[in-house]
């Protein structure tokens, strides 16, 4: 399990445990790195920034193993490029959606510190790795839990949710929850490329937003959802048509449910593999020492 982490994520977790070396040393960088929303328009930089800034301890830890495990598995099947351009792109969104929920909620109730509470944090992309694992390995139970992985961000939201009626600075992780787990599964679902097959999104009934919730609520979150779905693609025919998406009666790419099968198919399979090869390695680390007592004896 403490093996074979990329390169990529090694990176990009010296990234975040320096962000928040600096912010220890430098606690003043805060107001320059982290997300504040008040000083957003001069300092326009921070809705990159805030997601790799972490300002506990307890969260650089959390967010490090989170990249490093999950992206232990989503690396290799999306790709290096692909992977980094998932991050960025929502982190970023994530972190206009936040600025503009901050701004409405100081409308809203008139508290300035919902201008001047500094937001940053990594969670918001970790929960929309939880939406990719979800789209590559749904049916995988976990170990311990007993749950299925598709189950996973769902939880993650409702637990969260719970938790924010007993914490009173809910507004600092919570819409990045939820933005993080939205802006990853609309990326997800419509825009994410195919190199090897030309093709775009996963437009597959498994995948749809009502799988978010539970099986008696989905009559009323289809007809809901169906009206965004209008709106990123127009003329829907997802159900029906076998060739996936249409924009103004043009098969949007991308959109071929035989490929998001495959690309289930395929994640499945690299998990499969990987447990394997990570068995083998600790069947075999087992075995040395038995073996250097023989040869001793």
């Amino acid at each position: 399990m403490l093996s074979g982490f990329t390169k990529l994520c090694k990176g990009l977790a010296v990234i975040l445990i320096g962000g928040h070396v600096v912010v220890l040393l430098l606690p003043t960088s805060v107001t320059y790195l982290a997300l504040i929303p008040a000083r957003t328009i001069p300092f326009g930089w921070n809705l990159i920034t805030t997601g790799y800034i972490e300002q506990s301890v307890h969260g650089v830890v959390v967010s490090t193993l989170g990249l490093l495990f999950m992206g232990k598995l989503l690396e290799p099947i999306w790709g290096s490029k692909e992977f980094l351009k998932f991050i960025f792109i929502v982190n970023f969104l994530t972190s206009v959606c936040v600025f503009i929920t901050a701004i409405a909620l100081y409308y809203l109730t008139m508290q300035e510190k919902y201008l001047y509470m500094p937001l940053s944090g990594f969670h918001g992309v970790l929960a929309g790795f939880l939406v990719g694992i979800k789209q590559i390995v749904p049916d995988q139970e976990l170990y311990l839990l007993k749950i299925k992985v598709k189950w996973l961000p769902s939880l993650m939201l409702l637990l969260s949710i719970a938790i924010s009626f007993f914490t009173p600075e809910s507004a600092t992780y919570l819409p990045t929850l939820i933005f993080g787990t939205y802006i990853g599964w609309i990326y997800l679902r419509y825009l994410q490329r195919k190199p090897e097959s030309k093709l775009r999104g996963d437009p597959s009934e498994d995948f749809a937003f009502s799988t978010f919730f539970p099986e008696f609520l989905r009559p009323i979150i289809d007809p809901i959802s169906s009206i965004f779905h209008r709106m990123l693609c127009g003329k829907s025919e997802a159900s029906s048509n076998p060739q996936g998406y249409t924009l103004g009666g043009a098969p949007l790419l991308g959109s071929d449910p035989i490929e998001a099968s495959r690309r289930r198919e395929r994640g499945a399979r690299a998990l499969e593999e990987r447990l394997a090869a990570e068995k083998l390695a600790a069947g075999r680390d087992s075995e040395e020492p038995h073996i250097d007592g023989n040869d001793r004896v």
